[in-house]
């Protein structure tokens, strides 16, 4: 599990692609201070294992699925790569909690300035939209962000320059394409509630009759 708080801003040196999977080789240095083999690393919000390492890198594979579902498969060496650890017990979560599974990829749409705020709004289909919620949370590319509009077929959210600065985000442009994660208690939640929207005289499990007797 992750915070979605980016660690460290890393560099792709190579990527060894081969029939359907490939093999990335990133540049770093903060994530590397306690390092195992077997880790996992978030790598522009894809959960990844750590499969080897040295003093200035480690390198990780990708699997077909990973690479049809993200913009890794977009990368090139020379990428900068937004890095995050998997979140340690003791510390302060200052994210929400991230899972590192990408849900799907986002496109640019637009980027604009608001006094000392940027504005980035992302493209994204209904498969996504429809767990994105105002003032929910979500991440790009690994980042936690805070949701401040929805539309039909995009959200926006407005990123101070702190995190513009300190991540990838410096680096996106209209067209480019994101990877995406929604807060995962949506997903949960709808999980739960389908038994009993499926199958309306089942009596048991959750249903939103349940909630709103409870005061949910």
């Amino acid at each position: 599990m992750f915070t979605g708080i980016v660690e460290e801003v890393g560099t792709l040196k190579a990527i060894h692609k081969g029939a359907s999977s490939a093999i990335l080789e990133i540049q770093a240095s903060v994530i590397l201070d306690d390092i195992h083999l077997g880790d996992s690393i978030a790598v522009n919000g894809v959960c990844l294992t750590a499969t080897s390492f040295s003093p200035t890198g480690f390198t990780a594979d990708v699997m077909h699925e990973t690479l049809n579902r993200s913009a890794l498969a977009s990368l090139r060496p020379g990428s900068r790569v937004n890095l995050e650890r998997a979140m340690a017990a003791n510390g302060r979560f200052g994210g929400h909690i991230v899972a590192g599974h990408v849900d799907g990829i986002g496109t640019v749409r637009r980027i604009e300035k608001d006094d000392n705020a940027i504005w980035y709004t992302i493209a994204a289909g209904p498969e996504i939209l429809r767990y994105v919620v105002e003032k929910g949370s979500i991440t790009i590319d690994g980042i936690s962000l805070t949701v401040a509009r929805v539309e039909n077929d995009a959200f926006s959210i407005s990123a101070i320059p702190h995190t513009v600065r300190v991540t990838v985000l410096a680096d996106r442009k209209v067209g480019h394409s994101v990877n995406l994660e929604t807060d995962i208690i949506g997903k949960y939640v709808e999980k739960l509630l389908q038994p009993a929207q499926e199958a309306p005289h089942h009596k048991n499990g959750i249903t939103k009759e349940f909630l709103s007797r409870y005061g949910f």
